[in-house]
């Protein structure tokens, strides 16, 4: 059996799109299994250039079933927008497949998510997509799923229920209001569009491993956003670590025989929340480009930009520890290849102590980084078509990564393309 899970190793954002899009060729069956349209994995391939939210990235494979996954909240408007732009492109999506247990992320979630970021005191940083009220309408039961769709009857009594709670919400911050007929339309457009996508999730994937399928799971974001492992209250609202993979499929955890953490070179946040090693000087500043370039360090949902520091192994420590990882890609290599010399944060200090575990939230923000400093390489590694080619410095940069985090570097990314990929 071969089922792998690629998960962020970082805060997302680093380079898991290029990094499924690659694997994916040699897959038939590729999942997304937690998250919503809050973020993107951005692709570069023979088609072109996309920015997926919601659509697994093995899509470019016509030989592989792309499934949305049962622990995704869906925004079926974002996931129509997202299915035009590739079969723009001249890719099928026949192949793209929607759990019936996807819940199904309605109108008045991203009317609430942008009211109560605008509105409180204590902003995290929410890319105001609606992720965070469809997590929670899925705990209180008021969501609806995408198997709920053929039942019109369900559809308005549910409505009728749940719409005067969430109408008094929306009330207080003085927002328009939602009726049943208005929503009960909805969910009829959305199941013309969409039924000949939806299947039994469980059933499919179970099937496909009982016929020793290739299965690869995709997740969204990284460990440091975790809801109960990241750095919370600055979070996403679902768990983007490997483990989840087999939750929210209902699998065996055991089942997933081999797991890949993507990271950057360094290290890179979108929104608020702690970040010991973040740099304000001109060679990390020099990263992030001016948003000309599709590897530019702006936000791949938001388009802001993203906070920039050095790599922090004490995150990827951590991260491996969640998640177990087999193997590591390392992305944006290429990035350092202008720098002088590199930075590594190897520990935190704490009150005049080094930490020997992973602190809480509000320790996070007050450590201090401890660095060591390796020489830069000076010399482009675009279009270096193997590990041994590599200049000797970015050679023992990677090498160095291995030693502190324990895990092996498999991939090295040096450009956004699939195919500027070294495999080792």
């Amino acid at each position: 059996m071969n089922i792998t899970a690629i998960v962020g190793a970082q805060c997302g954002d680093e380079g898991k799109g290029k990094i499924v899009d690659l694997i994916a060729q040699d897959y038939d069956l590729v999942v997304r299994f937690q998250g919503g349209d809050n973020a993107g994995h951005t692709v570069v391939n023979q088609h072109g250039t996309f920015k997926m939210h919601l659509i697994p990235c093995g899509i470019f494979n016509p030989n592989a079933i792309n499934l949305v996954g049962t622990g995704m909240v869906v925004n079926p408007d974002e996931l129509q927008k997202e299915m035009k732009q590739v079969t723009a492109a001249g890719v099928s999506v026949d192949n793209l497949k929607i759990s019936t247990r996807a819940n199904i992320l309605m109108p008045y979630h991203k009317d609430l998510d942008e009211l109560n970021e605008q509105s409180s005191d204590t902003s995290i940083g929410t890319t105001k997509r609606g992720t965070g009220p469809a997590y929670a309408g899925r705990a209180t039961r008021t969501n609806i799923r995408f198997g709920d769709l053929a039942d019109q009857d369900y559809l308005r009594s549910h409505f009728e229920k749940v719409l005067p709670s969430i109408n008094h919400q929306l009330s207080f911050f003085g927002a328009t209001q939602y009726t049943a007929d208005q929503l009960c339309e909805l969910c009829n457009n959305w199941y013309k569009l969409f039924k000949e996508h939806i299947v039994d999730a469980f059933t499919l994937i179970h099937n496909m491993m009982k016929e020793n399928k290739r299965i690869l799971f995709e997740g969204q974001l990284g460990v440091m956003k975790d809801i109960d492992l990241g750095t919370y209250p600055f979070v996403t609202s679902s768990n983007p670590i490997a483990a989840y993979a087999a939750v929210s499929s209902g699998i065996p955890a055991r089942s997933i025989t081999f797991v890949i953490g993507i990271a950057k070179a360094f290290s890179s946040q979108v929104g608020d929340g702690p970040f010991p090693t973040e740099a304000f000087d001109g060679c990390i500043i020099s990263l992030r480009g001016t948003g000309e370039n599709i590897d530019d360090e702006f936000g791949a949902r938001t388009g802001r930009p993203r906070r920039l520091g050095w790599i922090d192994i004490p995150v990827l420590r951590y991260a491996h520890m969640v998640n177990g990882f087999d193997a590591l890609a390392i992305c944006k290599l290429d990035k350092l290849d202008s720098l002088p010399e590199i930075k590594i944060c190897t520990n935190y200090r704490y009150n005049d102590q080094t930490l020997s575990v992973f602190p809480e939230t509000k320790i996070l923000n007050q450590v201090e980084a401890e660095y060591e400093t390796l020489p830069g390489w000076k010399c482009a590694t675009a279009g270096v078509d193997s590990f041994e080619n590599l200049p000797k410095n970015a050679k023992s940069y990677i090498k160095r990564i291995e030693e502190l985090v324990g895990v092996p570097v498999k991939y090295i990314g040096i450009g956004p393309a699939r195919n500027n990929v070294i495999i080792r």
